[in-house]
C-alpha cells in the first residue's frame, strides 16, 4: 500500500518517548519529515510557546500537513478515598489541573495554533490521542478519563468545523500498551491487564503508531470524525 506520506510535514507532540517516539519513527519510515514537540523545548500548556513553535515550523518547512496530539500525562487518585468511616484522601486540585492542562488544554492550544496554516494550505490532518478509559472510565482516573473523553468531543466537533477546509480530524483510543513505563510494573499486574483483552496480550507502541500513520495517509482519505480503538478488543470485552 502506498501511503503517500513522502515529504509530508508532521508534528508529533510528546514525541520523545513511548508511543510518541514510535509514532515519529513510523512516519519517518514512510518518508515524512517529523518535528517533535516535547519538554523542555515546547510546553503544550503554554499558548505563547505553542504559537512560536508553530511559526518556527512554518518558517522552516513552509507548511504543516499533519498534527499528532500525542502529549499526555497521568496523575491517578481516587475522587474520595473512604476508610473506617472517614475521608482518607481526595484528588486534589493540583492533580486534577495538571492532567487537564496537558491532556485537554494542550490539545486545544496545539490544534488552534496549527489549523490556520492547514486552512491556508488547503488540507491537513489532525490526530488526537484518546484512550479506552475515555470511552468507559477507569477507577482512580477522574482527571485522565475526563480528558480522554473530552478529546473525543474535540474530535467530533473539529470534524464538523474543519471538514469544509479539507482537514480531516480523527482520534485513536489505545488500550493497554507495553511502553517502558508499563513494562516496569509487576508481572502479575501486566498479566491481569493482558487478560482483560480478548486477544490476551498487551499492545506495542508500534500498534498505535501504525494507526496514526494510516489515518494520516490517503488510504484513510474518507475517514473523518472517527474514534479508532486499538486495544486488542478490550472495549468489546468490558
Amino acid at each position: 500500500m502506498n501511503l503517500n506520506l513522502k515529504d509530508r510535514i508532521v508534528i508529533v507532540t510528546g514525541g520523545a518517548a513511548g508511543i510518541g517516539r514510535a509514532t515519529v519513527e513510523a512516519f519517518e519510515r514512510e518518508g515524512a519529515t517529523v518535528v517533535v514537540w516535547d519538554l523542555p523545548e515546547v510546553n503544550v500548556t503554554q499558548a505563547d510557546a505553542v504559537e512560536k513553535a508553530t511559526a518556527d515550523v512554518v518558517a522552516k518547512h513552509g507548511r504543516i500537513d499533519v498534527l499528532v496530539n500525542n502529549a499526555g500525562i497521568v496523575r491517578d487518585a481516587q475522587l474520595v478515598k473512604w476508610k473506617d468511616g472517614q475521608v482518607v484522601s481526595t484528588m486534589d486540585d493540583a492533580t486534577f489541573d495538571a492532567v487537564v492542562n496537558v491532556n485537554l488544554k494542550g490539545v486545544f492550544l496545539c490544534t488552534r495554533a496549527v489549523t490556520p496554516h492547514m486552512i491556508e494550505g488547503g488540507s491537513g490532518v489532525v490526530l488526537n490521542a484518546s484512550s479506552i478509559v475515555g470511552l468507559y472510565g477507569n477507577f482512580g482516573q477522574t482527571n485522565y478519563a475526563a480528558t480522554k473523553a473530552g478529546v473525543i468531543s474535540f474530535t467530533k466537533t473539529w470534524a464538523r468545523e474543519l471538514g469544509k477546509f479539507n482537514i480531516r480530524v480523527n482520534c485513536v483510543a489505545p488500550g493497554f500498551i507495553s511502553t517502558e513505563m508499563v513494562k516496569a510494573m509487576p508481572q502479575k499486574v501486566l498479566d491481569v491487564m493482558a487478560a482483560k483483552a480478548p486477544l490476551g496480550t498487551l499492545g506495542e507502541p508500534a500498534d498505535i503508531a501504525n494507526a496514526y500513520v494510516w489515518l494520516a495517509s490517503d488510504a484513510a482519505k474518507f475517514v473523518h470524525g472517527a474514534v479508532l480503538s486499538v486495544d486488542g478488543g478490550l472495549v468489546m470485552g468490558t
